[in-house]
């Protein structure tokens, strides 16, 4: 009995031990980077024993959290705006950047092949281009068989990052979608049905004839899902690719922006995919554990170091080394103990 009870005691010890060394943070928000905070959170956790437990609730959500302190870093794919920033005294960095694709669901189409551009996406999403063989859409696509069915857009029924990059993309492109109907993480949408997530509109569009819809890439790769080329600002059509993706953010002027807040959208460039965007986290410069905040920055420099490859897998683009040591050195001067000692 007695070799029980001490085999027993050994075994609790040996579990409260592992439970202190796996230090565990929270964060919530954006689904654009989840596949990406997932991966790393996998490995980060065996590599150097933080454990992240990442809830994809929408930007809108992760805002909100910080915000309420509820979770140690919130994340979102639109910039917060800076007076909120400054309200709630939290420093914004981004991680890595990514691309929004539109998919469709047209029986006899393939990934890649159907050719639009932003200004009749605008138009599906008013409502004002509503059969796939629209004479607008034919004329991009000679021997391309397109069926006289009815569009049936989908689109982000919950605050979204993914909606602020792709409205804002519209709203480049169409005058019309700027005036009536604008940018932002939620917007009332005039046509379509709303889905929640990207898995939600993923698989609604998956799931319906006619369907178009608009993810992060590596939702489109990871569910197979057919993806369309677009004409960008230099009047090429291109394809959802890494090399695509990579020339877009190869034109990011981060030096010249407040809070990171870089904007990736239609810029020029002959393979340059118009729809490209950093995704952010949000942190307390004031936490109130600070030993827990000190664990969040370490699992993304932990990130920045070691997580270029995972990022790159999950068709994402990382961040180039000065921003990476720019945002090391933003927590290095702005994330204090209340003492006012860095905790980087």
């Amino acid at each position: 009995m007695k070799l029980v009870t001490a085999g027993l005691a050994a075994l609790l010890a040996s579990a409260s031990f592992a439970a202190q060394a796996e230090q565990a943070i929270t964060g919530a928000g954006a689904t654009f980077p989840a596949p990406v905070y997932t991966k790393w959170g996998e490995a980060a956790k065996e590599a150097i024993g933080v454990a992240l437990n990442y809830q994809a609730i929408g930007s809108g959500g992760g805002q909100n959290q910080i915000m309420n302190r509820t979770v140690d870093f919130g994340a979102s794919d639109a910039p917060m705006d800076p007076a909120k920033l400054r309200t709630g005294n939290l420093l914004q960095f981004p991680t890595v950047m990514g691309a929004v694709v539109p998919i469709v669901n047209i029986p006899g189409v393939e990934a890649d092949k159907l050719k639009l551009r932003g200004e009749l996406l605008a138009d599906i999403y008013l409502g004002k281009i509503t059969k796939w063989n629209d004479p607008k859409i034919v004329a991009l696509n000679a021997g391309v068989a397109l069926p006289a069915l009815t569009i049936a857009p989908v689109y982000r029924a919950d605050g979204s990052g993914t909606s602020f990059v792709y409205t804002s993309y519209l709203s480049a492109v169409s005058p019309e979608w700027k005036d009536k109907v604008g940018a932002a993480t939620s917007v009332a949408w005039p046509a379509g049905a709303g889905a929640k997530g990207n898995d939600g509109v993923a698989a609604t569009v998956h799931n319906t004839r006619g369907g178009i819809g608009y993810v992060e890439n590596s939702y489109a790769t990871r569910n197979h899902l057919v993806t369309t080329q677009l004409k960008n600002k230099s009047g090429e059509f291109v394809a959802p690719t890494k090399e695509s993706f990579s020339a877009a953010a190869a034109a990011a002027d981060w030096p010249h922006v407040q809070n990171y807040a870089v904007s990736l959208i239609d810029l020029p460039g002959e393979k340059a995919w118009p729809i490209v965007s950093p995704t952010f986290i949000e942190l307390p410069k004031d936490p109130k554990d600070p030993a827990r905040a000190a664990e969040v920055i370490k699992f993304f420099d932990w990130a920045f170091r070691n997580g270029n490859a995972i990022a790159e897998e999950l068709e994402y683009i990382p961040l180039p080394a000065a921003v990476q040591n720019s945002v090391r050195s933003s927590w290095h001067g702005e994330i204090k103990s209340a003492d006012g000692k860095a905790i980087y």
